[in-house]
């Protein structure tokens, strides 16, 4: 049978890989307010962020000739538009990018451009699945995606897996920080579903490994809360 690392000791061997240290926060079902990642703002995390190779659909009010369905993000990070030539998409949200196009149009061709732009498909994010859940593996996302259907991804959680420890491992301006969420609050509606980006690692905690992990972290202080390291 398959045997599943606890959290504390995947956090242990990511730290061992090398480069800066991770600030370690957790996110508890009953605080949504306090879902955000260490040195990271709540629109970081619930806003998809652009990446190359994405398709977007761009509109501009009333003028259809500065409108298109499709348009690819390119190798160099950028998006072609008529009038205002390259614009940088690659991590931008939607709304980020859509202002920039607005400002670009505004400084030379139009008065007050209303600009809105859509990820129709993500073709360059890809998430990582891991722990109890039926299927890990790399996966890759078609548009916003939310923590509870990356799991859906990689078919659910096992049988032996533990919902109130998922972890999401992220990079946050070149340092690795790492949150836990309660699955099991999320699916009842009682916590936010926060959105994972590209390269996200997602662990789903098993239930066997849980007990002498009680045990050794129930004699720490400020449980919620991991001390870089």
């Amino acid at each position: 049978m398959k045997r599943f690392l606890p959290l504390v000791l995947v956090a242990a061997l990511l730290s061992a890989c090398g480069g800066p240290k991770m600030d370690v926060q957790q996110m508890t079902a009953a605080q949504p307010s306090n879902l955000q990642f260490a040195q990271a703002s709540a629109a970081a995390i619930g806003e998809y962020r652009i990446g190359v190779s994405d398709k977007l659909a761009v509109r501009v009010f009333q003028v259809p000739d500065l409108s298109f369905d499709q348009l690819t993000v390119d190798t160099s990070g950028n998006i072609q538009m008529p009038l205002i030539g390259a614009v940088r998409a690659t991590g931008m949200t939607s709304g980020e990018l859509g202002a920039a196009i607005a400002d670009k149009l505004s400084a030379q061709y139009l008065r007050n451009p209303q600009v809105t732009v859509t990820v129709t498909q993500a073709a360059s994010q890809k998430i990582t699945i891991d722990g109890a859940v039926i299927k890990p593996g790399v996966y890759e996302m078609r548009g916003s995606t939310s923590l509870l259907q990356a799991v859906a991804m990689a078919e659910g959680p096992s049988r032996v897996a533990d919902l109130t420890q998922v972890a999401v491992f992220r990079y946050i301006n070149g340092q690795r920080s790492v949150a836990l969420f309660d699955l099991r609050a999320i699916r009842q509606g009682r916590a936010d579903d926060p959105a994972v980006l590209g390269d996200d690692i997602i662990v789903v905690d098993t239930s066997q490994m849980n007990s002498a992990m009680r045990e050794i972290v129930g004699a720490l202080p400020a449980l919620s809360i991991f001390r870089p390291f």
